[in-house]
């Protein structure tokens, strides 16, 4: 049986955090590869390592800092993973979920998840910024997998809105306001670590999705698990395998990220207050 991480070792890592922070925070980011930026902007922040907290893993990819940053953000107090755990990277699954579960132990109720991704639906373009309207989970994997604990959630969490109808129209009324472009779509989530073939593009495709990654997807089943309310920015930092005529690399996910930061900084910045 895999690892089980339990109120136990959740309580653990929370009361480690809640001794270091001032604040109780309300919001909670998970930051995808390249959007690290927000962490920078940060007011009275306290910036804790992932090596230092209690049952934590710790960050292997590029471009993710691997530590909880907590302070204010636009007047909220708030607390983000700058860096998120992946499934590829050989940890569990109840292992990346934990820090979304000990977010929730720490007061956090709605949770603005972001991530980079190839881009599946045609009209989209490198830069573009989604909301995630919805996702498909093809990792393979649940973080509910196992014994369920009454005390963080139900057996069978509905599903129906993952990604909270009430956050989506905030951000949609925000990127209005702001004269942003902000695209909508399908967030279907892969194992990874390699960039997907054309054959899977042409896949996903035809399943319904519009971006496509190797992230969130467990995050956000955890999440609602948890009762916390989701919002979903997907930061389309390529066209994916087969659309145009090059091959993919990591390398290019992070130079889009690095154009759209401040444009991303500025979307998630607004809605902050408004959640």
């Amino acid at each position: 049986m895999m690892q089980q991480y339990g109120a136990v070792q959740i309580e653990e890592a929370a009361d480690y955090i809640r001794k270091k922070l001032a604040i109780t925070p309300e919001v909670g980011l998970v930051l995808g590869s390249g959007l690290g930026v927000l962490a920078e902007r940060m007011e009275n922040a306290v910036r804790i390592p992932y090596g230092d907290i209690p049952h934590f893993p710790v960050s292997t990819v590029e471009g993710h800092a691997g530590e909880l940053v907590a302070g204010y953000a636009a007047g909220r107090p708030v607390i983000l993973m700058n860096g998120r755990f992946h499934l590829y990277e050989g940890y569990g699954v109840q292992a990346i979920t934990l820090p979304v579960r000990v977010m929730r132990a720490l007061g956090v109720d709605k949770l603005v998840m972001t991530n980079a991704a190839g881009g599946v639906n045609l009209s989209f373009q490198p830069g573009d910024l989604m909301l995630i309207e919805d996702h498909i989970n093809l990792t393979g994997m649940n973080p509910l997998i196992g014994p369920n604990d009454a005390k963080l959630g139900p057996r069978f969490p509905d599903m129906s809105e993952a990604y909270s109808k009430r956050c989506r129209a905030i951000a949609a009324e925000v990127a209005e306001e702001k004269g942003i472009r902000l695209v909508r779509g399908v967030y279907l989530g892969l194992l990874g670590p390699t960039f997907e073939t054309p054959a899977e593009i042409r896949m996903a495709r035809t399943l319904g999705a519009d971006a496509v990654g190797m992230s969130t997807v467990n995050e956000v089943i955890a999440a609602r698990h948890a009762g916390i309310e989701v919002l979903g920015i997907s930061c389309i930092s390529n066209m994916a395998a087969g659309i145009l005529p090059q091959p993919l690399s990591h390398q290019e996910v992070m130079e889009t990220a690095e154009q759209v930061k401040e444009q991303f900084l500025g979307l998630v910045l607004a809605i902050l207050p408004k959640l």
